[in-house]
């Protein structure tokens, strides 16, 4: 056999040989990677082996008065599970019978309720209102304790809390349970101005969203325990405060991503309305300016109004007492709107046209209260809304007028 044939057959065994070793070199290497894989998923599934995500949600606030706010909820993925709920603590039952007598005297039962996290999101959106999501930094032991805790609650007899704005809402009580959830436990700092008052939190959403009547009806209806100065803690009871506190704790990491689901801004049109400020500084003006008038008719209207403006004075100084006395709201107590605006002004009301030394004397006396407040309106313990001056000048002049005559 020549050579050639022979070196030619050597070569055949050579690549033979070389094409079985290339292939069980490419089986091990898909082996090796195989392995590593495997590897690098059992070393995620053992750094959290609870399988859940979960996350704050911060909603924006609405255009409506409950929720000038915002909100706040906490949103719970489980891969065991494949569920993707939403838990909610700002609900309550607006079908109850009693729901605005309950609703007025601070006795109105809110509930921890659960829905499918596309829904929540859908109705939102549908209300224009943009969400934040805060992915937890809690370890997996912590995401089920959290999650039991929900669960919890969720239960009949363990679902109802009676509601405060300021003291337990739907974010303070996420809040402490995010905070009893955490070892250590976390440190949230003040994320306003250290001498920032309760009053003056709920004023910038307010005017943001020139709600300006809403301002002015809060303002006669909260007393001074709204402007005492909030502690870092109370600062969160408001959704935004507790979004950023969370962001900035101080002992612990708390946020591990922050993501807008989305985010839907909606400027306010600027178009003129009518506030109270200009509303009582006309109301002024007329009935200064038809005090000079001697016509009968306007005589006769002016007496009509003097008599609406008392006997409306009067009975808001009824409400003053009843929402101090006579309900649960910590934050309506001790309220100095009372000092102008006194309910005996309702039955004074009747006495307009009285030439009677006994009403000359008590229109004297309202005189000088009135004229008292004006002077002390920025020096008083409670922040008076400053809308309200023109009222109170009004009370003065008719009183005195009263008086006088």
């Amino acid at each position: 056999m020549p050579d050639f044939y022979l070196e030619r057959k050597h070569l055949c065994v050579i690549f033979a040989k070389l094409n079985q070793f290339m292939n069980q070199l490419y089986r091990k290497i898909i082996l090796l990677f195989f392995l590593l894989g495997v590897f690098s998923g059992n070393k995620v599934f053992s750094q959290d082996s609870s399988r859940l995500r979960i996350s704050l949600l911060t909603c924006t606030p609405g255009e409506e008065l409950y929720s000038i706010f915002g909100h706040s909820a906490v949103r719970i993925i489980d891969s065991n599970s494949v569920s993707d709920y939403v838990y909610n603590y700002g609900t309550f039952n607006f079908d109850d019978k009693d729901f605005y007598v309950k609703f007025i005297r601070g006795k109105l039962l809110y509930y921890v309720s659960i829905e499918r996290f596309d829904e929540f999101q859908y109705n939102y959106q549908m209300e224009g209102r943009g969400i934040t999501e805060q992915l937890l930094a809690l370890s997996p032991l912590e995401k089920i304790k959290l999650k039991n805790a929900l669960i919890e609650n969720l239960k009949e007899e363990n679902k109802y809390y009676k509601y405060d704005f300021f003291l337990d809402n739907c974010t303070t009580r996420l809040r402490d349970l995010m905070a009893d959830t955490k070892h250590p436990h976390p440190i949230l700092p003040a994320v306003m101005p250290v001498d920032t008052k309760f009053r003056e939190a709920i004023h910038l959403y307010l005017n943001q969203g020139e709600k300006y009547w809403s301002k002015l009806g809060i303002d006669l209806l909260l007393g001074a325990p709204t402007d005492q100065v909030m502690t870092p803690a109370q600062q969160q009871f408001l959704p935004d405060n507790l979004m950023t506190a969370l962001d900035s704790c101080t002992n612990e990491k708390m946020v591990l991503s922050r993501r807008n689901l989305y985010y839907l801004d909606n400027p306010h049109s600027g178009e003129f309305s009518i506030t109270p400020l200009i509303f009582f500084s006309l109301l002024l003006v007329l009935m200064i300016a038809l005090s000079f008038f001697k016509n009968a008719s306007v005589v006769l209207l002016l007496k009509g109004l003097d008599g609406l403006l008392f006997f409306s004075t009067g009975l808001l100084g009824f409400l003053l007492i009843f929402m101090w006395v006579g309900t649960d709201h910590s934050m309506t107590k001790n309220n100095y709107n009372i000092l102008w605006a006194l309910p005996t002004h309702l039955f004074a009301s009747f006495f307009i046209s009285s030439k009677k030394n006994s009403a000359r004397k008590y229109f004297l006396f309202s005189a000088i209260v009135s004229c008292m407040i004006l002077l002390c309106w920025f020096f008083l313990p409670q922040k008076m809304n400053t809308a309200l001056i023109p009222l109170v000048l009004l009370l003065f002049i008719r009183s005195a007028k009263k008086s006088y005559r």
